[in-house]
């Protein structure tokens, strides 16, 4: 009897519309990922050169190299090769790395937390700053304020994030000595390299916030809650904000997708070991199932970013959530 209950109640909770939300666009995510597969594996293959060569070196025997093109199963046609990757992946298996012979599990589980952590404290310095500059912004438009907010945050956007590591580094490190120049072991070592991979972003935000808080502001309960007598800063915050960050969240999580991919510039300026050194070392050196594995990660992190804007969505909005 317990059992059957316990069984019911697990039937019921698939039956809410937010978990039967939630398991179509986890099997909407299954082919995306097998097609992001598939084109991972065959772009990588039309990269010049050949990894057994440039393992091997240039003074190796033309015999030596044919055995690690068969060592590593190189030397079978393609599409056995993609089903083969494709089984050891349904299996949990990225393989080897070609240059470290290290699982391509442990290579990318070793460097991704610094990328994720890199890419998550440059969303929430992007987030305050171009929040912050957006809502001031729109509740002064067309003044100092909205102009000079504007203009910063055009800089942020138009300013290249290894140019503004450089500049940071020189300010901070180099003439104050404040903070450390690169590295890890702290959050003061993340400091520098989230400012200047947030500062784009936060010019993005900024003006996303900005023209979804006017044009909020403008709507017939705001001037409602304005003929009520509540002040400007009531009004904002707890009125218009709500449903003008509705569309700054979808770019909150698109930035935030981009700093996971993009992140190499800031990683090399820095000196992180994160993923996109990795995937820049992988690159140069024809390593098919590390460039695979670090690609399908990417792609399967978008997912996981989009899922969890979705479900934002339906808290923000109740409208949504039906």
């Amino acid at each position: 009897m317990f059992g059957f209950r316990a069984l019911s109640a697990k039937t019921r909770l698939l039956e809410t519309p937010v978990l039967r939300f939630l398991m179509q666009r986890v099997l909407l995510a299954i082919p995306s990922l097998l097609l992001v597969s598939l084109l991972v594996f065959m772009v990588v293959r039309l990269i010049p050169g050949d990894p057994a060569q440039i393992l091997a070196g240039d003074m190796a025997t033309p015999q030596a190299v044919a055995e690690l093109r068969a060592q590593w199963g190189l030397d079978r046609p393609l599409p056995v090769q993609y089903l083969t990757y494709l089984k050891n992946l349904l299996a949990g298996n990225l393989g080897r790395s070609v240059a470290t012979r290290n699982p391509v599990t442990r290579e990318i589980g070793d460097r991704y937390p610094t990328t994720v952590g890199l890419a998550a404290t440059g969303i929430l310095v992007a987030a305050i700053l171009g929040l912050g500059a957006g809502v001031l912004a729109a509740s002064k438009p067309f003044s100092r304020w909205d102009y000079g907010s504007m203009i910063l945050a055009l800089t942020g956007v138009s300013t290249p994030v290894f140019w503004s590591g450089l500049i940071l580094i020189l300010i901070f490190s180099v003439w104050l000595g404040w903070l450390p120049s690169g590295g890890t072991g702290s959050l003061r070592h993340m400091i520098l390299p989230a400012f200047s991979l947030g500062l784009f972003d936060a010019g993005v935000i900024a003006r996303q916030s900005r023209a979804g808080l006017l044009e909020v502001l403008e709507q017939d309960y705001i001037r409602t809650a304005r003929a009520k007598g509540l002040a400007e800063r009531m009004v904002v915050v707890r009125h218009a904000f709500k449903n003008a960050v509705i569309p700054v969240v979808t770019v909150i999580g698109m930035q935030f997708g981009r700093m996971l991919g993009g992140a190499v510039l800031v990683e090399s300026v820095f000196s992180l070991p994160g993923i996109g050194r990795l995937l820049v070392t992988a690159i140069s050196q024809r390593d098919y199932p590390v460039i695979q594995g670090i690609c399908l990660l990417l792609a399967a992190s978008f997912v996981i970013i989009n899922l969890a804007v979705d479900v934002a969505y339906g808290y923000l909005d109740p409208r949504i959530r039906q």
